[in-house]
Formats: C-alpha cells, structure tokens, sequence
C-alpha cells in the first residue's frame, strides 16, 4: 500500500503489523482531504491524489522547460565537451558497416527480439525451439 509522505509509519511488535498514520497539523488535529490537496505540491508529490490541478500541472512544466533552457546553454557555453564525446562515440550505422566489412554481423537487440518472436510464432519451429525462444526473448525483456 502506497502511504502519503511525511507519514508517522511504525512496526508494532505485538501484532507484527505496519501502521501508518497521518501527521498531524499545528492545531492537534489531522488534515483533511481537502487539506492534504491544497498542500499537495511543495517539492513533494502527494501520491495518494488521483488528480492534478492545473496550476500543478503549470509549475511542473515551467520547471521542465526551465531545466532544459539550463541544459541547452550548457551545451552552448561548451560545445568543445560535446565534441569531444562525439570523437568517443560512432553511429551504429557506421559500426554496421565496418562490422561487414570483416565478415561480421552485428544486431540490435531490437532485431533480435524480432527474430525469436518470428521462430516462436512460425509454425515450422518445433516445440523445444519455441521454449527457448521464449526463454532467449524473456532475457532480452528484462535487459529493456
């Protein structure tokens, strides 16, 4: 069960059960609903809201916008360190290509999952091929 944050969450020993319990407020009494969701976005997400208002929703996307307008000058102020990454770094395409100029293949995982999905649903494979397509692509979906 996914509990608020800034909740009071206890063990207790005698029953072995996990309690939770919202804080409570400057006057001794517990927020209400309605509270909790005018409170809702300082920092924090509340996750027991089902809704956002749209002022929420404003904020959010200004602090996105904000934070990539920081990451474009960056890359403006030093393009020298995005150069030398490119100088690291080659397209796969061109990997491709030197791969076949010496007689090597090289796949994406992508082409790969295509492959075993085609043997698992072609009718031809047998049935120790398709258990070891499924085990081959149940790899491939965990590294995604």
């Amino acid at each position: 069960q996914a509990v608020p944050a800034g909740s009071h969450v206890r063990l207790n020993l005698q029953t072995g059960e996990r309690e939770a319990k919202l804080p409570d407020s400057e006057n001794g009494r517990s927020d209400t609903r309605e509270e909790r969701r005018r409170k809702r976005y300082r920092g924090a997400v509340d996750v027991d809201a089902n809704s956002f208002t749209s002022q929420e929703l404003k904020k959010a996307l200004a602090k996105m916008k904000e934070s990539e307008k920081a990451e474009r000058k960056v890359r403006r102020e030093f393009p020298a360190q995005e150069e030398e990454v490119r100088k690291k770094f080659r397209p796969i395409e061109q990997l491709k290509e030197e791969f076949e100029k010496l007689n090597m293949k090289m796949e994406t995982d992508y082409e790969i999952m295509l492959k075993l999905i085609s043997k698992f649903n072609s009718s031809a494979s047998t049935l120790d091929e398709k258990v070891a397509a499924l085990y081959d692509l149940e790899y491939y979906v965990h590294q995604v």
